[in-house]
């Protein structure tokens, strides 16, 4: 071959090879660019915690994110519930464990209900092996500094108090795989009606309907202004955060443990819980000890217990004091009398209010329509009666009250028949509906108004309001309805109506609570009841005044004095007759956390009094300091607990997560919500959490051991990962294809050159 043709020919070669090589520099460019690109969008997906459903083989609540197909898995909740009871007092140590079962760095906020007359008093957060005690302090201070710590990365608890019954926890940076534990801590008392005492623990906030309503304004007019107002900013919402409700086919979750020893102080007789199955162990005749028969229980209905005194009749009297500071603290608790001969019951005009709004579906509106039955059965042709019926709507099925007798008690008994379930819970208007008096001034008959809701509503300060603004000589009795009731509406609401609050769980109580309810009505036993503590005393008494007291209910009093003798006097009638009892002060007995209860209680007299006066600012200033003083969470007050290590590495995201709830027990979801049921394939995934999470509660962590963090299992290998690996192994592969070829073609470029 001529040497000219040789030259040419391995310059041709030279110049495929230059673009050959530019090729593959591109192809390695690009590939590598995809890789970055691949690891970034994995890095990012992991920092999120995104999983796809199919993937997860563990237990995990999925909730959904803005990337389609992915899920973040929600932090989940475990609680323990220890509750010792000693005579009329009960100490409860809240045991909750936050759960963060994904790969990412998580904020759990979970919303839980706590008894309306709890004192709130302790927060610790367990981490490791260390326990940090939670400090009391104004509400925005312990936000700012719970806020800062979450900023940081570091670990912190915030305990804020919603509603006297409603509380918040929220918990910042919880690990990948890890486990949070919080300590709650609160003080109460227990209830007696009659010769029945009882403790409820509810177990989840039931939806609250939030009523379309305008926010008021006032106008101001100043003297001097020739007639012309402002219009003065509205007065800020209570707000109450809502949690999100898990659709019951998605399972149940926030599983409960419980346990409660009991100490009656008298020999026992019954012990026994309405709404869930226990296991009871005596010991002795007046203590015992039990525990849910189910061991872990998922929230979804509040549990109460009853127990009676073996003897006939339960003890009259306890009397209880604690020494704090240079003060003694009084708590008293007196059964008056029944007496043997009970005045003539005067006749009745009875407005019997029924909810039929959505929450009422199911269990809840079997349970009001037969005690509404009930009582239409026990009136007496003296009575006279109506029937108000409302959901986001209101019927009053009489102009006005109408004698008892059988053709009015006929239409009423068919129209509460034919009552359902449905819409929104606008109880503003019926209530005020039924305390419209057009005889206010009719004293020859008992005016009654007897509701029956479970209460789920937002705008307690409206209804409260109402209720003390325009009562007259009408009293409130409220029937609270359903598995979760609204207990601190109904309780309140009795309490400002001058009545009292009676719960009904399940169709069996109704009889039984409906009679004992009707046997108050008919007979106010003690009136114009006063207390008259030692003379020279400077003493602080709740309530004040003292109210009426219906039969079997006893009085209940607490106190504060520089020292703690002398002789309170009671003074009232029972049964239209004079009645006196005498108690000696420094009789006694030393129990801790009466102090506490005290406080709560002038806590909640502040409140009511703010309400009827319709002045907060008067009254914040001496609620702040009562609940900064005994270290109580309050509306003004919270508890915040923070770790002073940084955990979250800087840079590293921090998703945060409302903690779904159960729905509660008997609700009906799509008349609540009015969503649709959940298709039978998200369903069978979604169950797949239910049973690895009850099986997440651990034992309870003490303030001497912190409990480990729990041993969750791992989740499968991400399915985007996989198809990752993929890509990266036939980008590399071709890579590798395209090496080799450019070896052989560097061979033959180097034969080429020999041949020259």
């Amino acid at each position: 071959m001529p040497n000219t043709t040789r030259y040419a020919a391995y310059a041709g070669f030279r110049q495929r090879r230059s673009e050959i090589l530019a090729r593959i520099f591109f192809i390695v460019c690009v590939s590598l660019f995809v890789i970055v690109s691949f690891a970034q969008h994995q890095a990012r997906a992991d920092s999120a915690g995104l999983v796809r459903m199919a993937d997860v083989e563990s237990g995990a609540l999925l909730l959904n994110s803005t990337e389609p197909g992915k899920y973040v898995p929600a932090p989940l909740l475990a609680t323990d519930v220890q509750i010792d009871v000693t005579g009329p007092l009960a100490r409860a140590r809240v045991t909750q464990h936050f759960i963060n079962p994904g790969d990412g760095w998580v904020e759990g906020k979970y919303v839980f209900p706590l008894p309306e007359n709890s004192a709130v008093d302790t927060l610790k957060m367990v981490i490791g092996t260390r326990v940090i005690e939670g400090q009391i302090k104004e509400k925005q201070e312990a936000r700012q500094i719970y806020e800062e710590a979450r900023a940081d990365g570091r670990r912190a608890s915030l305990v804020e108090q919603q509603r006297p019954n409603v509380f918040t926890n929220s918990v910042a940076n919880i690990g990948p795989r890890e486990t949070i534990v919080v300590q709650i801590e609160y003080q109460q008392t227990v209830r007696q009606d009659g010769d029945a005492f009882s403790l409820r623990f509810p177990m989840v906030v039931a939806p609250r309907y939030v009523p379309m309503s305008a926010t008021p304004q006032l106008v101001d007019f100043k003297p001097g202004e020739g007639g012309w107002g402002e219009l003065l900013p509205p007065e800020a919402p209570l707000d109450l955060e809502q949690p999100p409700v898990l659709h019951p086919d998605m399972g149940k979750i926030n599983p409960v443990s419980l346990a409660i020893s009991l100490d009656a102080g008298f020999a026992l007789g019954t012990v026994e819980s309405a709404h869930h199955e226990i296991s009871l162990t005596r010991d002795g005749a007046r203590k015992a000890k039990l525990t849910l028969a189910e061991e872990l229980t998922p929230a979804n209905k509040d549990f109460e217990l009853v127990w009676k005194p073996a003897a006939a009749s339960a003890p009259a009297a306890a009397l209880f004091r604690e020494r704090v500071g240079d003060e003694d603290y009084i708590l008293v608790m007196l059964t008056p009398p029944a007496g043997q001969t009970l005045p003539k019951a005067k006749p009745r005009e009875i407005i019997l209010v029924i909810d039929n709004s959505g929450s009422m579906s199911g269990p809840s509106m079997v349970q009001a329509k037969q005690s509404l039955l009930w009582a239409l059965d026990r009136l007496t042709p003296d009575d006279t009666f109506n029937v108000i019926r409302f959901d986001h709507t209101m019927t009053v099925l009489f102009p006005q009250a109408v004698a008892a007798h059988g053709e009015n008690l006929d239409v009423a008994r068919r129209y509460v028949r034919g009552l359902s379930a449905q819409g929104g819970t606008e109880m503003l208007p019926a209530l005020k509906a039924s305390l419209i008096d057009p005889n206010a001034n009719d004293n020859s008959r008992l005016r009654q108004v007897v509701f029956l809701t479970d209460g789920a509503i937002y705008n307690e300060r409206e209804l409260f309001t109402e209720i003390t603004n325009n009562l007259g000589r009408s009293r409130i009795f409220t029937v609270g309805i359903g598995s979760a009731p609204n207990s601190y509406f109904m309780a309140r609401a009795a309490e400002a109506g001058r009545g009292t609050y009676t719960h009904i769980g399940k169709e069996t109580q109704v009889a039984e609570r409906m009679s004992v309810l009707f046997d108050k009505l008919q007979h106010p036993v003690m009136t114009d009841i006063a207390a008259s503590w030692p003379d020279g005393r400077n003493t602080q008494s709740w309530p004040n005044p003292v109210p009426d007291l219906y039969k079997g209910e006893p009085i209940v009093l607490s106190a504060r004095m520089p020292k703690a003798e002398g002789t309170l006097t009671l003074k009232g009638q029972l049964a239209g007759a004079p009645w006196e009892i005498r108690l000696p002060l420094d009789a006694g007995e030393t129990r801790p956390g009466i102090g506490k209860l005290w406080a709560r209680r002038k806590i909640e007299q502040l409140e009511a009094d703010a309400r009827i006066e319709g002045d907060w600012q008067k009254h914040d200033g001496d609620i702040l300091k009562t609940a900064l003083g005994h270290h109580l969470v309050s509306r003004l007050t919270s508890l915040v607990a923070v770790d002073v290590t940084p955990a979250r590495p800087d840079g590293v995201p921090l998703t945060s997560r409302d903690m779904p709830v159960n729905l509660p027990e008997g609700w009906d979801y799509e008349k609540v919500f009015g969503g649709e049921a959940v298709p039978a394939a998200q369903r069978a995934a979604f169950r797949t959490h239910a049973a690895p999470m009850l099986a997440m509660a651990a034992m309870p962590a003490s303030a001497d051991a912190a409990a480990p963090g729990l041993a969750l299992p791992q989740t499968s290998t991400d399915a985007d990962a996989l198809i990752h690996g993929g890509l990266l192994a036939f980008m590399l592969a071709a890579l590798l294809v395209a090496l080799r070829w450019l070896q052989r073609q560097w061979t033959l470029g180097a034969y080429a050159r020999r041949r020259l």
